[in-house]
């Protein structure tokens, strides 16, 4: 029956549509929590309805949706310039080296995610005490994108995370407190880190050079930063280049500890 056709799978179209799923789910972890996630959903609600018509052989309305979507193609590359270039760099800078950071690309293969290794409450207990004294703190944690990029620009380091250890090196008379500190894994691997600095003007003002180096990494990469203001004390969660706001430190850490999964 050749109505049935469709339905007869070759080994190709099992890997074609296994490399489409993982594409789509890495433009979805990308746009996750932006703005452009509506953008993205669009998108993939237009195409569906262009292949639909396709199938149908409804040759107007196919034509007129093909055209939108390859006239629209030059826009999508402008809407999505910062997606576009944190996917390029998820693909050239990965970490393949990690056994975890590789696996770690395809939990969505998997019912149970991965657990992280990283003392999160260490590192929380740490924001807080530092923000009490109103000690100015710069923390990356590293998830998928390699920072091997940025670590050359401080002081390489391989010490396990605690508290105290943390505490130490933001101190106001510490010689490792000016700069970023990155964390892999459970381990502080470089400090007196220099981030580049984000230019972008809807940061509100009240935000000084730590916060703007947190966006900026977080363009660029996939990390995710905590901030302690030297000012206010207070601290700052900054993912996919937004301030992600949280009620407490429990929820903070629970927020962490499903990024870094």
């Amino acid at each position: 029956m050749d109505f049935l056709n469709f339905l007869e799978f070759k080994i190709t179209d099992v890997i074609d549509i296994v490399l489409v799923a993982a594409l789509l789910y890495y433009i979805y972890k990308l746009v996750k929590g932006t703005v452009a996630i509506n953008i993205f959903i669009g998108i993939v609600i237009v195409w569906a309805l262009w292949k639909l018509t396709e199938l149908l052989q409804m040759q107007m309305i196919s034509s007129m949706v093909g055209g939108f979507m390859n006239i629209g193609l030059i826009a999508l590359i402008i809407v999505f310039q910062q997606e576009i270039r944190k996917f390029l760099l998820m693909i050239g800078s990965t970490n393949f080296a990690s056994k975890r950071s590789f696996i770690r690309h395809f939990k969505f293969l998997r019912q149970e995610a991965m657990p992280s290794d990283t003392n999160v409450e260490a590192v929380v207990a740490a924001c807080e005490k530092m923000g009490s004294t109103k000690t100015g703190a710069l923390i990356v944690m590293e998830r998928t994108n390699s920072l091997d990029f940025i670590k050359s620009t401080g002081d390489t380091m391989n010490i396990e995370i605690t508290q105290p250890i943390l505490e130490s090196i933001f101190f106001k008379n510490s010689p490792l407190h000016d700069g970023a500190a990155i964390i892999q894994d459970n381990y502080i691997t470089a400090t007196r880190v220099i981030l580049p600095v984000s230019n972008d003007r809807n940061i509100p003002l009240r935000f000084g050079l730590r916060h703007r180096a947190a966006v900026g990494i977080t363009e660029k990469t996939d990390a995710i930063c905590l901030v302690v203001s030297e000012e206010t004390g207070s601290i700052s969660y900054i993912k996919n280049a937004e301030f992600v706001p949280f009620k407490g430190l429990s929820e903070l850490t629970n927020f962490l500890k499903k990024d870094l999964e």
